[in-house]
């Protein structure tokens, strides 16, 4: 089906969150604590946990991490209160960009915010300039190596209602509404296919086509935010020139 490479943008994402996986530690333990306390401990009836956990088994993250964060959303281990902070703005050539923060100063991760954006020509914009250009999917990635069958996937991801089964050189990827996440994944893993990601995530409808030097300042930019210990996740709508 249609739809615009997610992998090339999250395999430059990983390999730099593998050389601060201390980092992609906090960051996730956040996560958990911020979806425990907002919807509970139990992760088939709250989405954002069970995607979070996955991400903690994908990173490899210590199960005395997880359960300290858990214990931590449900006021059992240490009293910091994270704020939910999304941040826009715009990115050397007009490219969108939204950052998703927990932090227990929202003073200084605005700041921060402000500060990355700035130094590679971007500007931090005001609440609603650019989500609107974004929508909450859920996504999985399948390296296609794992899919004897492909019809057989493409029936799975369409009786459990995706909006998209994309074929790429090495994966297939598959956007569904949040609400699907949950029971799309489980029916994956019930054929025993293994996933590369699976995570809720914003997904821009439309993509901004980018030099190799804008490329540059942008992966620049993006790896400054990602390298601060507030910001969990940054999105943006460029399309790079390999892609």
């Amino acid at each position: 089906m249609s739809g615009h490479s997610k992998w090339k943008n999250i395999q430059h994402r990983k390999g730099a969150q593998d050389a601060r996986r201390g980092k992609v530690f906090t960051k996730i333990g956040k996560e958990i604590s911020v979806a425990v306390k907002a919807s509970g401990t139990d992760p088939e009836a709250n989405p954002r946990l069970r995607a979070a956990l996955m991400k903690a088994r994908a990173s490899n993250m210590p199960r005395d991490n997880i359960d300290r964060a858990i214990k931590r959303g449900i006021g059992g281990a240490g009293d910091i209160v994270y704020s939910e902070k999304t941040y826009e703005g715009y990115a050397t050539g007009g490219v969108a960009v939204v950052v998703e923060c927990l932090t227990d100063n929202p003073t200084r991760t605005v700041s921060d915010v402000r500060h990355a954006l700035t130094r590679f020509g971007g500007n931090l914009g005001t609440d609603g300039s650019v989500s609107w250009m974004f929508k909450k999917k859920g996504l999985l990635i399948i390296s296609r190596k794992n899919v004897p069958d492909y019809d057989a996937l493409l029936e799975i991801a369409m009786e459990h209602d995706a909006e998209d089964v994309k074929e790429e050189a090495e994966v297939y990827e598959i956007t569904c509404p949040v609400e699907s996440f949950s029971s799309l994944k489980d029916a994956i893993d019930a054929k025993k296919i293994p996933t590369e990601v699976a995570e809720l995530t914003r997904i821009p409808e439309n993509y901004i086509e980018m030099s190799s030097r804008q490329s540059e300042s942008l992966n620049k930019m993006v790896d400054l935010l990602e390298d601060n210990d507030d910001v969990q996740n940054v999105y943006h709508n460029a399309s790079f020139p390999d892609q």
